[in-house]
């Protein structure tokens, strides 16, 4: 009797992302903005915590960035969300946000597993960027964003007051 030969694990396959249009659009439940357009939605978005509303925040703003690497998302219900000049909105597909009116190809549940998300992990996928992230907690003072509404954004360049 020959023992058989285990078989090469299979390579791991690989596949471009491709977006579509989606008609009609998802409801909007986040709003995202990258690099210039960082400041316009921490502004927006102050000005709709301090009319009532209910928004998480989430930041990619390390230090190592560039300020047009820099991303802010705000979380909320649809009719809270803010609007700034370069902002995307994005909806819920499959446990990932995307942009309301593109679907990702090959299906948004690949795309959640191939970025490494968890369970109970906030996903966002949009056209050259992945996100990761724990959920936020609603911000429960304007104060969080008010680093944000600088173009060059927290402590960056060691003067926490905007100076260059």
């Amino acid at each position: 009797m020959t023992a058989a030969l285990p078989s090469p694990p299979a390579a791991a396959q690989s596949f471009p992302l491709r977006w579509e249009r989606r008609e009609p659009p998802l409801p909007a439940a986040a709003v995202l903005a990258v690099g210039d357009a960082v400041p316009g939605l921490a502004a927006a978005a102050l000005e709709r915590i301090r009319d009532g509303a209910r928004l998480g925040v989430l930041a990619d703003d390390g230090p190592s960035l560039s300020a047009a690497d820099r991303a802010l998302l705000v979380l909320g219900a649809e009719g809270d969300l803010p609007w700034a000049d370069g902002a995307r909105y994005l909806g819920r597909d499959a446990g990932l946000l995307v942009p309301t009116t593109a679907r990702p190809e090959p299906a948004a549940a690949l795309w959640r597993r191939a970025v490494g998300a968890a369970e109970g992990q906030l996903c966002v996928l949009v056209p050259g960027r992945a996100l990761v992230a724990d959920p936020p907690a609603p911000v429960t003072s304007p104060d969080a964003l008010d680093a944000f509404v600088r173009p060059e954004g927290p402590g960056r360049h060691g003067t926490g007051d905007g100076a260059r």
